[in-house]
Parts: C-alpha cells; sequence; structure tokens
C-alpha cells in the first residue's frame, strides 16, 4: 500500500510537473505572441509617424504654393483691363497728335469716339454708372458735397450731379458727388 502511495505521489507529482511545464508553454507562447505583436505596432507606429510627417510636409508646400500663385494672381490680376487700357490710350494719343491737323469738330468727334470706347470698356468690366432718379437723394449712393435749404422741398433732393458716382457687380465703387437742396428749419 505504501508503494501504490508513493506511485501515485509520483503520478501526481508528474502530472503536476506537465500541467506546470504546459503552463509554463502556453505562458511562453502568449509572452512571444505579444512580443510579436509589439514589434508589429511598432513597426506600424513608425510606419504611420513617417506617413505624418510627409503629409505635413507636403501640406506646408501646398501652403507656400498657394501663397505664392495668390500673390502673383494679386500682382496680375488687371492684367487685361490694362491691355485694354491701353487702346483708350493709344486713341488719345492719336487725337492730341492730330489736333493741330484738323478742324475743331473732327477733334472733338475724336475725343466723343474715346470717351464711348473708354465707357464701354466699364460696362464690360461691370461697372455702371450711377443714375439720379426722380432727383431723390439716397445717402447710400450719393454724397452731398453743396447743401442749400430751401421751403420748396419736404425731403432732400439732388440738384446737381457734381461728380459722376459708379458701382461695380451692384456694390458702390463710388458715390456720386452732388448738390443737395434741404428742408429749411424752423
Amino acid at each position: 500500500m505504501v508503494k501504490k502511495i508513493e506511485v501515485k505521489a509520483a503520478e501526481t507529482k508528474e502530472k503536476d510537473h506537465k500541467a506546470r511545464q504546459d503552463k509554463d508553454k502556453i505562458l511562453k507562447d502568449k509572452l512571444n505572441k505579444r512580443e510579436s505583436d509589439i514589434k508589429l505596432l511598432e513597426t506600424e507606429n513608425k510606419k504611420l509617424k513617417e506617413e505624418y510627417l510627409r503629409k505635413i510636409a507636403e501640406m506646408e508646400n501646398l501652403r507656400k504654393r498657394v501663397e505664392r500663385e495668390k500673390g502673383e494672381f494679386y500682382q496680375y490680376a488687371l492684367t487685361e483691363l490694362l491691355k485694354e487700357l491701353f487702346d483708350v490710350l493709344d486713341n488719345f494719343e492719336r487725337a492730341l497728335k492730330t489736333q493741330s491737323k484738323g478742324n475743331g469738330k473732327s477733334f472733338r468727334e475724336g475725343i466723343e469716339m474715346i470717351y464711348k470706347q473708354y465707357q464701354d470698356l466699364l460696362m464690360k468690366q461691370g461697372v455702371k454708372p450711377i443714375e439720379i432718379k426722380e432727383k431723390r437723394f439716397d445717402p447710400h449712393l450719393h454724397q452731398a458735397f453743396i447743401t442749400e435749404e430751401s421751403d420748396e422741398v419736404e425731403e432732400p433732393e439732388v440738384v446737381e450731379e457734381l461728380q459722376r458716382g459708379y458701382t461695380l457687380h451692384n456694390r458702390l465703387l463710388r458715390p456720386a458727388l452732388v448738390k443737395v437742396v434741404v428742408p429749411k428749419k424752423s
């Protein structure tokens, strides 16, 4: 019986030892898997960090390029308009050269043609003159340069346009300078 107990004890000891070895193997496998996962994550982290830094550099380069292009755009935005203004300038130079050769009537006709050409150019660019409607004073479109009091009006009225005003695509570019008659103060 002692022998049976010793055999059973040895078997139990062997089973415990084998169970511990199995547990150790499982733990070592888990540890190895975790270590390989860590290495994989470190590699992926390094790759993402490099990609992030590359994207930041690309964005900075894009920002610089956009700033440079924006500066060039503002610098040369008026190129086409200025080219069209050269035509008007050329016509003025021609008119001034021919002034002494011709009579006053043809000179005036030439200047009127240039004036019309200039107005057409402004209209083409979206510039429109401010029309004074019904002599009504509009502080959003008119700037009262001279005012006079009168008993004949109840509200301010424009009596004379001193300098024409203009809008650019329905936005005020320059107000019209006007002479205004206002009601007399009692």
